[in-house]
């Protein structure tokens, strides 16, 4: 018994790490050969009395385990195979859609042919071309990178075999994709484990250098396989070969300067050809592609660096797989290894300086790039592109990100400009540039060296020439000197508009409302509203009732205030300006100094143009463009224009402003013209715009096919206040003149001269009283009832007609101001029609408030209105009633002074009101643009 519990025991301990099952199966196998030799099996427990054992608890439970983990075994076998089954059928699915995306890719995907492919393939000049409108070329973006192309058989072997033993070791064996590469790199990708660089072959890597965009989808990576397969169909390993080392980034060679392709690196680094490269400095070479910037000797100055260790580790990485590839021998590796390359680059030289002809036009056409570049990075990134444009970090990334982009890779910018018309404006200009005004010379502190320097401030211009019907800018000025400041003017200064606003906002409007008719009356008396008292041109004001076209005419300031308040009663401004492209803030437009242009910051020249042209375009603004479409290497089109029209005025209103706006040239503020224009002006219009103290002048004007905005002014930029001269208004339309007229001499088609508007239906014709705008009827003064039927002029109206005679017949006014009229009409001696001048009458005020302290008798001073009358600065004459100012009145034979009554021939009721003053060419002072005593916030 006791042998029987020792042997127990020991096969006890000898099997109690073993399984549950194996356990069982050897003790059975053990009980048996106890028994064959007459051994009894041990026992772990027996009765007192020898009894036959019983099995308890702890004997069943070796076998309880054994058929729980063999049903264990069993679930996982059979999950194994669901799970291999399930990753099996996934796999298909997963090829299955695929081969489905790879088809839809091949058949959307056009098929390039072998001339097409050889050339984009071969292409070395890879940064982005400009062009003039009609696919005339302007220029390259100037690309930091410098590439020299070099043929097969004139580069080292050296190289050959250590960018194939580097890159693609399997290069002459595969037929452009190596299969699990490309699965690795998948991998690799979704999961993010793993190197993520090797599912690339050299063809692939061509590829993506030279026909497609930087985008990183998986339609890219897909088309790249296509196109790597199609490569290698057409073309031989060694031409895939001489194309990728003709093209592959190379690090930066001794000035700073980018390169690509192994002759650039060759000169760059070494100063040797590239068939001339020893087996060390191929080595060096082939190893740069994985990580130019990381293993390029030379820093962004053309300065060796100070460490260059990962670069030289990297050449020995390449000699050991070109040993390891049997490409060198032992010997070779060896000697290669220990060759100091540091001694071998070159010293540092200068960077050539780079030449843009056509500064304003690059810089525009580039900076739209960068924005379409940003917005395309932006969307590929997923985040909006008004969250970048938030971030000045984010902004600085992206755009240098962009920039990038446009130097390195092959886009085409099809502008709208016309080279001809550009460059001869650019010639017209330049004759008389130096004409514009004074150029002023102070001092400032240059912010990068502290220094204080001379600097020069010249009168700028801006101008625009639009198309009217396309909305296509077909030129423009930028300004003086690019060279000696880059700001351009046409595009990216927002400056006030002064009167040119007038027809936009106030004329307009009122037209198309019905509140007036081209000769209906506008009070031109001194006023008030509330604060605001505004003036005419030079402080005066004209004491008179003038028609809407005449006020338009001489851009007189009181009656547009009196009108624009009629405007704001009937309608929201604010509509039109916001089709037109001009917005404003309500503020701007509840005060009534904007009627005068006194906005808080102003409108660009371009956007001028583009308002001004709706006029000319039958009342329909198009959205002006300067950019036709943008593709990319594929020759795909990543932004194209779209028209864009907008209904602003009717035709009816169109065309009674093209007819006032005409009068602005032939007998306005613009006369000058008249005789500076080498074409036929007749369907010609436009309007002139001064701002406070001749800080801002304008001209903007339209035949029926193109429109021509001039600005001209100060920029100010180093804290100086500079004005232009009292000549500018006759300057700018100089300006203008030359310019137009170098437009007709390039292409006189563009003007579209015989294309006049034809009258609408919409537009009726009324026979009017020249002196009150009215239907002839009957009037009753001082008890006497008299008719009044001429003389008559024609009144254009868009909705509705001429009103019937009334004693106030204009609007504006007080009943002084009527008795005023009418007593004059009927042939009274008084001041109607006298221009007065504010700064003359607080002059008499003060005059008589010195006389009355020193005693002097009132009797012997001269009253208020001979004062006011007689009194003419400057040496000038008499002001004319139909005049805005002394200077027109000196040239006007309409002329009238107090006294004269009815025999002023400018205001006696049987003299024709259509009649004026002939043209002037007094320059700035021929004309009421000046927004005197309006405020710079344009406030009431």
């Amino acid at each position: 018994m006791k042998r029987h519990d020792s042997l127990g025991s020991r096969f006890k301990n000898k099997f109690s790490s073993d399984s549950t099952g194996e356990k069982h199966r050897l003790n059975s196998h053990s009980t048996n050969h106890f028994r064959s030799q007459n051994i009894e099996p041990p026992s772990s427990t027996r009765t007192v009395n020898d009894q036959k054992p019983t099995i308890v608890d702890h004997n069943d439970l070796p076998q309880t385990l054994s058929g729980k983990i063999n049903l264990s075994i069993s679930l996982l076998k059979k999950l194994i195979i669901i799970f291999s089954v399930g990753i099996i059928l996934l796999l298909g699915l997963l090829v299955g859609m695929g081969g489905g995306y790879l088809c839809a890719i091949i058949k959307n995907e056009p098929i390039p042919s072998y001339t097409s492919l050889n050339n984009q393939i071969e292409k070395t000049d890879q940064s982005t071309t400009l062009y003039f409108a009609h696919n005339v070329k302007m220029e390259k973006v100037p690309t930091d990178t410098e590439r020299k192309k070099v043929s097969f058989n004139h580069i080292s072997p050296y190289l050959k075999k250590a960018v194939i033993a580097t890159e693609d070791e399997n290069f002459y064996q595969h037929k452009g994709v190596v299969p699990k590469s490309i699965i690795r790199a998948i991998g690799s990708e979704v999961t993010g484990y793993g190197t993520q660089t090797g599912g690339s072959t050299l063809t692939q890597q061509l590829v993506k250098m030279q026909l497609l965009s930087s985008e990183t989808t998986w339609k890219r990576k897909a088309t790249e396989i296509l196109l790597a397969l199609r490569l290698e169909k057409h073309f031989s390993k060694d031409q895939i070969l001489e194309s990728y080392l003709n093209v592959v980034p190379l690090g930066r060679n001794n000035r700073g300067q980018n390169i690509a392709g192994v002759q650039a690196a060759a000169k760059g680094l070494f100063g040797v050809d590239a068939d001339q490269l020893s087996l060390a400095q191929s080595a060096f070479i082939a190893g740069m592609p994985q990580s130019p910037s990381v293993y390029t000797p030379f820093d962004q100055n053309g300065h060796l660096k100070s460490n260059m260790k990962l670069g030289l580790q990297r050449k020995n990485t390449v000699l050991f797989r070109m040993y390891r590839h049997g490409d060198i021998s032992k010997n070779e590796y060896n000697q290669a290894q220990k060759v100091d390359l540091k001694t071998q680059f070159l010293p540092r030289q200068a960077a050539p300086k780079v030449k843009i002809k056509y500064g304003y036009l690059y810089n525009l056409l580039t900076d739209q790039l960068r924005n379409k570049l940003i917005h395309q990075l932006a969307k590929e990134d997923n985040i909006k592109y008004s969250e970048i444009t938030k971030n000045k970090d984010l902004y600085s990334f992206y755009s240098q990100k962009a920039d990038r982009l446009m130097r390195e890779h092959d886009y085409h910018v099809h502008s709208t400009i016309d080279k001809n018309v550009y460059d001869n404006m650019q010639i017209a200009f330049a004759q008389n540039a130096d004409q514009l005004g004074t150029t002023h010379t102070t001092t400032t502190t240059d912010s990068n060296t502290g220094a204080t320097v001379k600097v020069q401030e010249p009168v700028q211009n801006g101008s625009v020439l639009l198309n009217n019907k396309t909305g296509a800018v077909l030129g423009f000025i930028g300004g003086q000197n690019f060279k000696e400041n880059q700001l351009n003017h046409a595009f990216d200064t927002s400056r006030s508009p002064g009167s040119s606003i007038k027809p936009l906002l106030v004329y307009g409007p009122a037209i198309e409302q019905g509140i007036i008719g081209s000769k209906s009356m506008l009070a031109d008396f001194k006023t008030k509203f509330g604060k605001y008292a505004p003036t005419d041109f030079d402080n005066t004001i004209g004491n008179k009732f003038v028609s809407a076209d005449k006020a338009l005419e001489q851009s007189l300031n009181i009656p547009a205030v009196n009108l624009y308040q009629q405007v704001l009663d009937k309608t929201d401004p604010s509509e039109y300006m916001n089709k037109l492209g001009l917005p404003l803030t309500q503020k701007e437009y509840s005060e009534l100094g904007i009627a005068l242009g006194g906005t808080r910051n102003g409108f660009t020249v371009l956007q001028e143009a583009s308002a001004f042209s709706t006029f000319a375009n039958q009342g329909v603004r198009v959205n002006p463009y300067y950019i036709d479409k943008i593709t990319d290497v594929n020759n795909q089109i990543i932004y194209q224009h779209h028209t864009k029209k907008q209904r602003v005025y009717q035709k009816g209103t169109s065309y009674i402003m093209q007819k006032m706006m005409h009068g602005v040239i032939n007998k306005g503020t613009a006369s000058s013209l008249t005789y500076q224009l080498d074409f036929n002006y007749h369907n010609t219009f436009g309007k002139t715009g001064t701002s406070n103290n001749f800080r801002d002048n304008w001209f903007v004007g339209s035949t029926p096919g193109v429109t021509l905005a001039s600005w001209m002014g100060y920029d100010n930029l180093y804290g100086d206040n500079y004005n232009l001269r009292d000549d500018s208004t006759e300057t700018n339309q100089t300006t203008w003149a030359n310019l137009m007229n170098s437009v007709y001499e390039s292409n006189p088609e563009l003007l579209d001269l015989n294309n006049s508007m034809s009258k609408p239906a919409s537009v009726n014709s009324d026979k009017v009283l020249s002196h009150t705008g009215t239907l002839p009827g009957s009037v009753e003064y001082h008890g006497i009832e008299s008719d009044l039927s001429h003389p008559t002029t024609t009144s254009l109206f868009y909705r509705g007609h001429a009103k019937e005679l009334s004693k106030h017949f204009a609007i504006g006014g007080t009943d002084k101001n009527y008795k005023l009229f009418w007593d004059h009409y009927y042939g009274k001696d008084n001041s109607y029609g006298v221009t007065i001048n504010i700064d003359d009458e607080k002059r008499a005020k003060k005059l008589r408030k010195r006389s009355s302290r020193t005693n002097i008798s009132k009797s012997n001073l001269p009253k208020s209105d001979s004062v006011l009358g007689s009194y003419t600065p400057n040496n000038r004459t008499n002001n004319s009633s139909d005049s805005t100012n002394n200077f027109e009145s000196n040239n006007s034979t309409n002329s009238t002074t107090i006294g004269s009554g009815s025999t002023g021939s400018g205001n006696s009721p049987n003299n024709n009101a259509d009649q004026v003053a002939p043209p002037v060419t007094g320059g700035d002072e021929n004309g009421g643009d000046e927004t005197s005593n309006v405020p710079a916030t344009g406030s009431n």
